[in-house]
């Protein structure tokens, strides 16, 4: 996978991670969460005797969702924090 292909479904897997635990960590940290949740995401999947990524396809974007999500709940267990958004 190209390091474009990489970016963008990193944004893409970081922007529905941070919508669906609410956190407010912005569009670089998005990203970076995205890309790294991917990483992540690859290696629990890997454990579970699963492919990781595999391209640019929905198995992927969910994939690194997964990776994500479990990356912002470590973040908030170690930092103690909830880091939410409040919608009004």
């Amino acid at each position: 996978m190209g390091l474009i292909t990489m970016i963008v479904l990193g944004g893409l897997a970081g922007w529905i991670a941070s919508l669906i635990t609410r956190s407010s960590t912005g569009i670089l940290m998005d990203i970076i969460l995205g890309i790294v949740g991917a990483i992540a995401g690859g290696f629990l999947m890997s454990f579970f005797g699963q492919p990781g990524i595999t391209g640019f396809n929905v198995y992927s974007l969910v994939v690194a969702v997964i990776g994500a999500i479990v990356l912002i709940w470590v973040g908030r267990l170690l930092t103690g924090g909830t880091n939410t958004k409040v919608y009004s």
